[in-house]
């Protein structure tokens, strides 16, 4: 298991500083945020991809997953979605997720993180998984083709937001190359015990986010040990599961101090990881 941290807390700084930065804090992994003002693919080209991929050599980092959830750089935080009424509005998000899985590939990423659907709006829940299914049909041949997983993020307020409607979802896909990326916060929020999320759905997780979440269950990332989060029992039921796969932090509110948010989480987290075994 590898412990990253997410560049979109640095969006205040050019990618390549962010990986300075996340590395002088002495992460191993970096999860890199597939948007402007970072890895947004059509920003880059071969020579650009060369030059980020000589910066992770020289800092020893790993990329443990593409954050393709928002798309800033033509909209906002869940627009274009796969939900949206408009075909062409789909399509965006179609092509950029396709766009992403080849950026990943050629970042050896074993995984990109997805938006689960959208906001509903009007939509039916029955129209709106269709339209995700549909999007999805378009985009798994590429995942299995490039050895890249699409890593669905259940989020409240949207199409997914818990352990049922996301168990809904995936027991309709065939494809071993799709499964979720759990946000241990995100399951807090819509009313649920992380850790009895994660056992419930521990077979389709390939990436984790990791932050903290205030009692009152609002929607507001924190520093790690600043909320309510239950880290202990969660990281012993993934140590019995036997999970391999990355985690990475996720701070974005924190773009004013992201290394001193950093910090301190990993100061939190790292002898718990090790209390636990999963480092």
């Amino acid at each position: 298991m590898i412990f990253g941290y997410s560049t979109n807390a640095f969006v205040k700084f050019p990618l390549t500083e962010a990986l300075e930065k996340i590395a002088d804090l002495g992460f191993d992994g970096v999860e890199i945020m597939g948007d402007r003002p970072h890895l947004y693919p059509p920003d880059f080209g071969p020579e650009d991809i060369d030059r980020l991929k000589a910066v992770l050599r020289r800092r020893g980092l790993r990329v443990t997953n593409i954050n393709s959830f928002t798309l800033f750089a033509v909209g906002d935080t869940y627009l274009p979605s796969w939900i949206e009424p408009q075909a062409e509005r789909r399509q965006i998000r179609i092509h950029h997720t396709r766009d992403s899985l080849q950026m990943a590939a050629a970042l050896g990423c074993r995984s990109i993180s997805v938006p689960p659907g959208g906001p509903l709006g009007d939509l039916s829940r029955k129209t709106a998984m269709a339209l995700f299914h549909a999007g999805l049909d378009q985009v798994v041949p590429l995942a299995e083709e490039l050895g890249v997983r699409v890593l669905v993020e259940p989020e409240p307020g949207l199409l997914m937001e818990n352990t049922a409607q996301f168990k809904e979802f995936i027991r309709d896909i065939r494809s071993p190359l799709v499964g979720i990326n759990f946000d241990i916060g995100h399951f807090f929020c819509a009313g649920e015990d992380p850790r009895t999320a994660f056992e419930e759905l521990y077979q389709w997780v390939g990436h984790m986010h990791i932050e903290d979440i205030a009692p009152s269950r609002r929607h507001h990332h924190l520093i790690a040990g600043q909320g309510a989060i239950a880290f202990r029992t969660l990281f012993a039921a993934m140590a019995r599961l036997g999970y391999g796969h990355d985690i990475s932090l996720e701070l974005y509110p924190y773009v004013d101090t992201p290394e001193q948010a950093g910090r301190e989480s990993r100061d939190f987290l790292l002898p718990l990881f090790k209390e636990a075994g999963l480092l």
